[in-house]
């Protein structure tokens, strides 16, 4: 169970670092509420993981699947750079991800 909230949490940490961007520093009142959510929500979460999972896998794992999640979708929705080196460090942090699930409790 506490894969599933770390994997939610993770979720909601992207949810709330597109937020960040459509809040416009705060200054635009839904994106901002949709933030503040999605920050509550994610951390609530990834409290719940870290009572069963280390605090270094739990943590890692958490910003892995958000930085992935804003990279992928910074590309998409905000026309981020691509280039072969960021997909090849996307496939790195990927690669950490899973190597710290497969060595994990």
């Amino acid at each position: 169970m506490a894969w599933l909230y770390l994997v939610i949490a993770g979720i909601f940490e992207i949810i709330w670092a597109m937020g960040l961007k459509y809040s416009q520093g705060f200054t635009k009142l839904y994106p901002s509420l949709i933030t503040l959510g999605g920050m509550i929500i994610s951390f609530y979460l990834l409290s719940l993981a870290t009572k069963t999972l280390p605090i270094g896998t739990a943590y890692a794992v958490w910003t892995g699947i958000g930085a992935l999640g804003a990279v992928i979708l910074g590309i998409f929705l905000f026309r981020d750079p691509v280039s072969i080196s960021r997909i090849l460090f996307l496939c790195l942090i990927l690669i950490g991800i899973l190597g710290l699930k497969l060595t994990s409790a």
